[in-house]
């Protein structure tokens, strides 16, 4: 076999090593994106079900009940709410009235299922999806009363 045959062989065998795992890569870095979705988008029906994603803005009061280690909550954008279920503890910042993210998947029934549960962490920090989705609600609820 010439020289010449020899590297192309080479070159040929580095690009499929290489397409090999750029293909590996996208395919893990699909599987772990994880997209943000207002309350309102998924009472729409525009989030996906049986995949993961985040939702986020603030517990409804009087929504938090407790059955040991399994909580049952709201989470609200003003406009719609998301029943949620989280098993675990939450963090000690978790308030009614208070905002809140959670990631987790959306069952067939409509109940968000919640494997984490984030709180904000004072009193002027509200996650910047959470507060985009509070004024895009309210500008809408705004709106609807002004047609009115």
């Amino acid at each position: 076999m010439k020289a010449r045959h020899k590297r192309l062989g080479l070159i040929i065998g580095g690009l499929v090593l290489l397409i090999g795992a750029t293909a590996l890569v996208l395919s893990a870095f699909r599987e772990n994106l994880v997209f943000f979705h207002t309350p309102s988008e998924v009472a729409e029906g525009k989030a996906p079900t049986g995949r993961t994603f985040r939702i986020g803005g603030m517990v409804e009061e009087g929504s938090i009940k407790r059955e040991g280690v399994l909580v049952h909550f709201s989470v609200t954008d003003t406009a719609r709410s998301i029943p949620v279920v989280y098993q675990g503890p939450l963090p000690d910042l978790f308030k009614e009235g208070k905002g809140a993210v959670v990631q987790g998947k959306l069952s067939e029934n409509g109940v968000f299922t919640a494997s984490e549960v984030l709180a904000k962490h004072d009193e002027n920090y509200m996650p910047p999806e959470a507060q985009h989705a509070l004024d895009q609600a309210q500008a809408q609820k705004t709106a609807q009363t002004v047609q009115q």
